[in-house]
């Protein structure tokens, strides 16, 4: 199990440091207490997470307004460290990512904060792709999965070029088997629980600012969020699809689709 290094309440966010025997190194957890939580509640979880490329810690708090989204949401919200270009995988050689939020932060939050078993996941980008390759992995621990401009037909160019701007060699993530985490393969897995999927088209939408221009990244997204869409419906997944047209790959979008996600979420663990 990890160490708890630190902890620091503002209100209701909990800002963890913890030395994590998965990933070899300490982590940090954010976590958003409900309003009326005490000592010895129980709540649902709803684990929110971020995107690629950040050092540490996670945005959805300073760039996300999770705070405020989730504020009368009655749930604990758990934002973890995911690493720059983690992947929400554990490596073959690496990290394990995915030790650390689905065993060691699970079980920290059920132990510490009254979690219970009754828990929703969602994401952006990277976290999209984490969000719904979990639930698909391992079926049971989520009722309800999210994605927010995901990565949702990952490539190995998808892994080439995020394990670039790290400086990870590619082949200690999965080696050559991508479709074992691969939300568009695994589509069928999500047969039974409720899955929401957003994405925008790279045009300059109406959350953008002045003279911004085309985003040929989200662009790019949209065609593996299609033809997630697609496998999903293929295999009978009760999907919600929200492909919205104009929208770059920004915060903006994320949050405004968090709250259109969140009823489900929320009806899902309750």
């Amino acid at each position: 199990m990890p160490v708890i290094v630190s902890e620091r309440r503002d209100g209701r966010l909990v800002t963890l440091v913890v030395d994590s025997p998965a990933v070899g190194r300490e982590a940090e957890v954010q976590i958003l207490l409900p309003s009326a939580w005490r000592p010895g509640t129980r709540w649902p979880v709803l684990y929110l997470l971020d995107g690629c490329c950040r050092e540490a810690g996670s945005a959805w708090v300073t760039s996300g307004r999770a705070d405020q989204v989730t504020e009368d949401a009655g749930v604990i919200v758990v934002m973890p460290e995911a690493g720059f270009a983690g992947f929400y995988s554990d490596w073959l050689d690496g990290p394990q990512w995915e030790t650390f939020h689905l065993t060691e932060v699970r079980e920290l939050v059920e132990r510490r904060y009254g979690g219970t078993g009754r828990r929703a996941v969602a994401g952006l980008s990277m976290g999209g792709f984490g969000a719904l390759s979990y639930a698909a992995r391992h079926p049971g621990m989520f009722r309800a999965a999210a994605s927010f401009s995901g990565l949702l037909d990952v490539s190995r160019q998808d892994v080439d070029h995020l394990t670039s701007l790290s400086g990870d060699d590619p082949g200690k993530l999965w080696g050559t088997d991508l479709a074992a985490h691969n939300p568009t393969a695994l589509a069928g897995r999500l047969k039974g629980i409720p899955v929401h999927v957003s994405c925008g088209n790279g045009e300059p939408g109406p959350l953008d600012g002045r003279n911004t221009p085309k985003d040929a990244g989200e662009e790019f997204v949209e065609r593996e969020n299609r033809a997630f869409v697609a496998a999903a419906r293929r295999a009978g997944v009760k999907v919600t699809v929200n492909l919205y047209g104009p929208g770059t790959h920004r915060w903006p979008y994320w949050t405004r689709e968090l709250e259109r996600a969140l009823p489900m979420l929320l009806a899902s663990v309750r």
